[in-house]
Order: C-alpha cells, then sequence, then structure tokens
C-alpha cells in the first residue's frame, strides 16, 4: 500500500497531504455556504481550524495552497479575506505547459486569437464612452512610442486588456490577461521580424482600425480587424522560428 504524501511546514513538522487537501475543500465550502464574496475577511485561523476539526498547521498550509490559486488573499498580521479573480495562476500554467513543451506558442496563440476575436466582438457592443477613449489614447500613445519597444511592448498588453475588460464578461479578462507570460516572451521577437518603420507603423494602424471599429459600435468590423492582426501576428512569429 502507498505512504500517504507528506508535506512539510514552516516549523518543520510533517503533515498528511489528506488533512490539507480535505481543509483546503472545507475552506472552499465554507466561502460558498456563508456568502462571503471577494474582500470579506475569513474568521479567523483559529476559528476555522475548530470548525473543520483539524490543527492550526493544517488550516494554515491549507490557507497557502488557496493563495497560491488566488483563492485568498493572505498577509502577516491580517485575516485571511476573499481574493478577486485574477489571471495570476492561470498565467503561471500557461507558461509552465509552454516551457515544459506541452504546448506550442502557436497552439497558444490559437486559442487566444479565439476569445480575443469574440472579445473585440462583444467590446463593439457593449463598450463604455471611458473605454473607447482608453482604446484611443492608448494608440496614440503607442504611435508616441515607436521608438522606445518597451513601452510599446507594455501598451500593446494594456490595448488587449482594455478590450477584454470591455467585454462585459469579466472572464474575458482573466482568459487574456493569463497570456501577458507569454506576450512578454514573444512580443520582441515579432517587433524585431517587423524590420521596416512602416511595417512596425501598420501593425499601430491595425491597432487603430480595432479601436476605430470598437468605438463606432461595429463588432463584425472589430472581429475582422482583431482577426487580421492575429493572422499577421502568427505569420510574423512563425517566419521568426517560433512555432
Amino acid at each position: 500500500m502507498n505512504e500517504p504524501v507528506i508535506q512539510s511546514t514552516s516549523d518543520g513538522l510533517a503533515l498528511p497531504s489528506g488533512l490539507v487537501e480535505r481543509a483546503i475543500s472545507d475552506i472552499r465550502a465554507l466561502i460558498r455556504d456563508t456568502g462571503l464574496r471577494a474582500g470579506d475577511v475569513l474568521p479567523s485561523e483559529t476559528a476555522i481550524s475548530e470548525r473543520l476539526g483539524v490543527s492550526r498547521a493544517v488550516t494554515r498550509e491549507a490557507f497557502r495552497a488557496l493563495s497560491a490559486l488566488r483563492i485568498l488573499e493572505i498577509g502577516n498580521g491580517r485575516r485571511a479575506r476573499v481574493a478577486a479573480p485574477d489571471a495570476a495562476a492561470l498565467s503561471m500554467i500557461i507558461d509552465h505547459t509552454v516551457y515544459t513543451r506541452q504546448l506550442s506558442i502557436q497552439q497558444v496563440l490559437d486559442v487566444r486569437r479565439t476569445l480575443e476575436l469574440r472579445s473585440a466582438s462583444l467590446a463593439a457592443l457593449r463598450r463604455s464612452d471611458a473605454e473607447a477613449r482608453m482604446l484611443q489614447d492608448t494608440v496614440a500613445q503607442m504611435f508616441a512610442s515607436l521608438e522606445d519597444p518597451g513601452r510599446l511592448m507594455a501598451l500593446d498588453i494594456h490595448f488587449h486588456e482594455v478590450i477584454a475588460r470591455a467585454s462585459g464578461n469579466s472572464l474575458y479578462a482573466i482568459l487574456v490577461g493569463s497570456f501577458r507570460v507569454i506576450t512578454e516572451q514573444t512580443w520582441h521577437i515579432g517587433w524585431r521580424s517587423r524590420g521596416s518603420l512602416e511595417n512596425r507603423t501598420e501593425n499601430i494602424r491595425c491597432h487603430e482600425r480595432i479601436a476605430t471599429a470598437i468605438a463606432v459600435h461595429d463588432p463584425v468590423r472589430a472581429e475582422r480587424m482583431m482577426a487580421e492582426h492575429f493572422d499577421s501576428a502568427m505569420t510574423v512569429l512563425l517566419s521568426a522560428g517560433v512555432t
């Protein structure tokens, strides 16, 4: 019979993983059953330990695991809170699967393309005036940053994340945000491959066409322009040897 997996706490004590896993499940059930929302404070570590019938060491390990998954926010000297959803945990998984060659960059881009076409279409229907202005302002800053690739990359990422938020579906924002780590690894390859000023300027013009379609509430054109943008980006990376 296999021995249970053992986890160690910071004070050197060993904990059977089954206890920690059960505590993780029970804490998630507690959040659901008591109707806690993002930002709400959980009962104290002691109170939860007593409620679950486990030691504080087990509860502490469960809190740490849930913090790594961005389900809880924990910090020294304050009670655990329910975390707002973000892209960090999913981003870590995507980064891991690419580095371990379980997924290729092109496979990631293919999934991202599908999501971003839909988010652009929805953004054209649902965006606020402030979001439309933000997209247009971001494009203007991109044109002004042609000689500063690092700033331009940050603006490019911001542009796509604004569209995802403007879709009105927070899941798109999380999913698109999770691709940031891959974009940061591949963006400069694509930029160098667009060797001429004209090619680099045309890439920004493509962003401008997307922003304009969203601003005038044209979902069909917004989706078509986003498809054009992604097809160009994927072709550039393929020609640079990124598969």
